[in-house]
């Protein structure tokens, strides 16, 4: 191989790519998607705020009346013995929104019934804010008809909140507090991140090779250059293409994400953030809690004396990562996951004139990466099981599911056997796929078949 005119061909194809308007515009758009992704939730939530409502209620019950106190979300109103009928009818002249209607408690059921009227749609959060405020009513009662003294507190007292902490022991003996959820995230956009590069990257690969054989560029290239050059020298191109584009996206992402937080506010998208949240072990929202509610939240949340609190725990995970080790592994299985199924794309390419006709042979080069994405989006489950092990081992896979055990901790012969494969795999597809482009490269006017691919692949 002409270690000169692969270089010729390498820069062409960079050249050609980077100067292109698509490569323009997907460098400077992706970006913006990735920051509106990052700040979008918090900014919606902050045009989607439901307006306060105001609840005109009818509790035949007597119970529940004294739960249902004003808050940000809900305002309510005693309508006292008003016939339901007359406020369905004209509800603006009570002055309310909302009509809540309470039924007398059943004693055989030991519970009653609430049905809400509007006239439109009530949002989620003031649903379940009323309703939440209903269940604490009938539970109250419940408690205070057992006749049982101290029976609340008694009950509260057999509550428990017990928290599992998870430590990590090093080689040398030292512990470490570890949160799982943070692995399982960085777990999941590892495997998410080289899934979407080597798809884009090798589909990139193919539609170049579609392109220069349908305009009949390539014979003239290859009256200068071997096929296998020609090939190579596209897949390298390419690849210089990505990491250009990978870099650019880094930067620009963090810039605008940089800017937007200066115009927006960190500290406002971050407190929005954490109001979003929804304190399920209570049953209460943010939006509607009032002073107790957040007194409550917080006992509830904070850490016990001599325990670490949730933000150590965070820090003390991510400093536990080896981040030398991820990152020395996302290189080489992205170089090496990349090439492999570059030269497969780049050997389908060669065999069609149009990327219609590409969808039949792309099958089964396609599968593979399709299993390893969704197995790597469960790998944070059981990341030493059977098929999580062999699926990191299997070449077709393994950039994408051994990339999604790394964090949890993977031992460096697993590592090493992995990249060991792929590397020679790699080698034998580049050797398969030049014979392939060789001869595919060329045939024109006949849609090809994989019988058509496993003649011209034995063809000396």
């Amino acid at each position: 191989m002409n270690l000169k005119k692969l270089g010729i061909i390498i820069s062409r194809e960079y050249r050609n790519k980077v100067q292109k308007k698509s490569f323009i515009i997907i460098t400077f758009l992706a970006p913006i998607l990735f920051a509106a992704i990052a700040i979008l939730p918090s900014v919606i939530m902050m045009g989607t705020k439901e307006e306060a409502k105001k609840v005109g209620v009818l509790d035949a019950s007597g119970i529940v009346l004294p739960y249902l106190t004003d808050n940000e979300v809900t305002q309510y109103l005693d309508l006292g013995s008003v016939p339901a009928d007359s406020v369905k009818a004209d509800m603006k002249s009570y002055g309310v929104d909302i009509l809540l209607t309470i039924s007398p408690i059943d004693s055989a059921s030991r519970s009653l019934s609430a049905d809400c009227f509007s006239e439109k749609p009530i949002g989620m959060d003031t649903g379940s804010l009323i309703e939440d405020r209903i269940n604490d009513a009938v539970e109250a009662w419940r408690i205070e008809d057992y006749g049982v003294d101290n029976l609340k507190e008694m009950l509260d007292g057999v509550k428990s909140n017990v928290k599992l902490h998870s430590y990590t022991i090093d080689a040398s003996g030292k512990e470490t507090i570890t949160e799982s959820g943070i692995y399982m995230a960085i777990s999941m956009i590892l495997g998410m991140a080289i899934y979407l590069f080597i798809t884009l990257f090798s589909a990139m690969v193919m539609s170049s090779v579609i392109e220069e054989k349908s305009s009949r560029v390539v014979e003239v290239l290859v009256s200068s250059v071997k096929a296998t050059e020609l090939m190579f020298g596209k897949i390298i191109g390419v690849a210089l293409v990505a990491i250009t584009q990978f870099l650019l996206w880094i930067v620009l992402t963090g810039i605008i994400v940089g800017v937007a937080g200066g115009i927006i506010g960190m500290d406002k998208l971050a407190s929005l953030g954490e109001q979003s949240v929804e304190v399920t072990d209570m049953g209460v929202h943010p939006a509607g809690m009032d002073i107790e509610g957040l007194a409550a939240v917080a006992d509830t949340t904070a850490a016990a004396p001599g325990e670490p609190s949730g933000m150590e725990v965070i820090l003390s995970t991510i400093g536990n990562l080896n981040f030398t080790e991820i990152l020395v592994s996302f290189i080489f299985f992205f170089i090496f996951g990349y090439l492999l199924y570059a030269s497969l794309f780049a050997a389908i390419g060669s065999a069609v004139e149009n990327e219609g006709d590409s969808n039949q042979l792309q099958l089964p080069v396609t599968i593979p990466l399709l299993l390893g994405f969704f197995v790597a989006l469960y790998a944070f489950k059981a990341p030493d099981s059977s098929l999580v092990f062999w699926f990191s081992m299997i070449p077709f896979t393994s950039p994408i599911v051994m990339l999604a055990r790394i964090p949890f901790g993977v031992a460096s012969w697993e590592l090493i056997l992995s990249i060991v494969i792929l590397i020679l795999t790699f080698f034998a597809c580049a050797w398969a796929s030049a014979k392939i482009y060789k001869v595919g490269i060329l045939m024109y006017g006949k849609k090809s078949t994989f019988s058509d691919l496993w003649k011209w692949l034995k063809q000396k």
